[in-house]
């Protein structure tokens, strides 16, 4: 069988994950130095960029002591509404950097008085050309339309962006990133979970994908590759929204995926989660959560071990590696999801 693009993408991070943390942890200083004076962080972004934009938001405000939020790009560009924006610091997001409306909206950002800066794949883009910091990060070349490379190294981007705004977490965390990675992909495909567990998502219509916190931008992304490219009804819910009333929807044609870090504040209430799924008579399928959450699912993945602050750096690749054999099972190609191209232009 020929090897999809997407997968040799995946395999592809470690490297670019090394690449990129040595590249862009000299630039601490820098985002220091523009944060001075700053408040709060905006980030600005869209499909997968914009949940990574959900862990910056989660690992700022959990670790800098920043209020930090995302900005809805249609008020710069649909509704041209000024905003005092003298304090923030706006962080925008974009794997091209062409994307014209995060562009338009960074230079938006400025004129309402924010500082800014890009954090993008593309060296020399519009957007690495509007900001004033430039996180360039290096994951190299990615064809496949599903976000991978391009994704783990935002993350590991916006984790140097919160170390240099003081976070208060360990430097060599994340420096363990790409090894663990790398180990985390021979672990993933040699699960004997791995192949029943896309057997059984290759008959069902749907899925929720659920985690809270840090690992809530992990819960999208993984929702989101599993509708581009599987072409599941999948909703990316934290879990404490999906217990305000979308937990009706679980049933056995409608299995939830929960993804957590090995430990951390939120993982007994997911291991508490996967234990109602399995009580309401349908599967639930772990990703993460260390042994506590292996044993209340129906079904579990490995994830890094890694301290929960960086651990999203890790805990998407068993998702991408789903995603990428559940396409297969279904006769899909993975490169190139029907209806979508690698640059997505909005206004």
């Amino acid at each position: 069988m020929t090897t999809s693009r997407m997968r040799i993408e995946i395999g592809e991070q470690p490297e670019a994950l090394t690449r990129t943390i040595d590249a862009l942890l000299p630039r601490m200083s820098d985002v220091g130095l523009l944060a001075r004076g700053t408040r709060q962080v905006l980030f600005i972004a869209r499909g997968s960029s914009d949940n990574a934009a959900v862990y910056g938001r989660y690992l700022v405000e959990s670790h800098t002591g920043r209020l930090a939020t995302l900005a809805a790009p249609s008020i710069a560009t649909t509704y041209k509404k000024q905003l005092d924006l003298s304090g923030v610091l706006a962080v925008a997001i974009s794997q091209s950097g062409k994307t014209e409306e995060i562009v338009e909206t960074l230079d938006w950002a400025t004129r309402s008085g924010a500082r800014t800066v890009a954090i993008t794949n593309g060296a020399g883009s519009p957007l690495a050309e509007a900001a004033e910091v430039a996180l360039i990060t290096e994951a190299g070349d990615e064809l496949a339309v599903p976000a991978t490379k391009t994704y783990t190294t935002q993350l590991a981007a916006l984790s140097v962006l919160a170390l240099g705004l003081g976070a208060d977490v360990d430097l060599g965390d994340l420096r363990r990133v790409p090894d663990e990675v790398e180990r985390l992909i021979a672990l993933t495909e040699a699960s004997e979970a791995l192949p029943a567990i896309v057997e059984e998502l290759a008959q069902v219509p749907g899925a929720v994908v659920s985690g809270r916190g840090i690992a809530f931008g992990t819960a999208l992304e993984l929702a989101l590759k599993l509708k581009e490219a599987c072409y599941l009804h999948a909703m990316g819910l934290s879990y404490a929204d999906l217990l305000h009333g979308p937990i009706a929807v679980v049933d056995d044609q409608t299995p939830a995926l929960l993804v957590a870090a090995d430990a951390g504040p939120t993982l007994s209430g997911t291991i508490a989660l996967a234990q109602r799924v399995k009580s309401a008579g349908a599967r639930a399928y772990g990703i993460g959560g260390g042994t506590g959450l292996a044993q209340a699912s129906s079904l579990a993945l490995p994830g890094p071990a890694l301290p929960e602050w960086v651990s999203p750096l890790g805990l998407i690749v068993p998702g991408q590696i789903l995603v990428e054999n559940l396409a297969r099972r279904l006769g899909l190609d993975p490169d190139v999801p029907r209806g979508l191209n690698k640059v997505t232009q909005t206004d």
